[in-house]
């Protein structure tokens, strides 16, 4: 495979996940992540969704209009990676989750490709993770 240059000059990523229960999610990413909530939109005086933010990570939450079916998997083959400065971070963001009550897909460990991470899944099953490059 050839590398090549990009023709894309991108700074950030952005993404737009579609919730069950989008108020249920706002709070869980609030309060069991750790996310702040920017802004949320109504439809019909109930919230249809809102922009979360930690960092400079930028996250839409959307309430699902039930279209599709609600029992559809989502987020299958989708991985969000959440990069965090310190292991300290890593860990932290690991405990206040499971002391929120959710459970970890996998405990924080140093990985063989030199990172310590954790993975978790969102109420509606899309699959992240928090990260940082190990010390070299």
């Amino acid at each position: 495979m050839t590398n090549t240059a990009a023709a894309l000059n991108a700074t950030t990523l952005g993404c737009s996940l579609t919730c069950k229960d989008v108020a249920a999610s706002i709070a869980w990413y609030r309060d069991a992540v750790g996310f702040a909530v920017d802004q949320t939109f109504e439809r019909d005086g109930k919230v249809a969704g809102a922009v979360i933010s930690a960092g400079e990570i930028r996250i839409v939450l959307n309430q699902d209009d039930g279209g599709q079916g609600w029992e559809r998997i989502k987020g299958q083959g989708l991985y969000l990676q959440i990069n965090v400065p310190s292991a300290a971070d890593v860990d932290a963001a690991a405990a206040r989750i499971k002391a929120a009550g959710s459970a970890l897909l996998s405990e924080p460990a140093d990985r063989p490709w030199g990172a310590r991470m954790f993975q978790f899944k969102d109420l509606d099953g899309f699959k992240l993770g928090v990260s940082t490059p190990l010390a070299g």
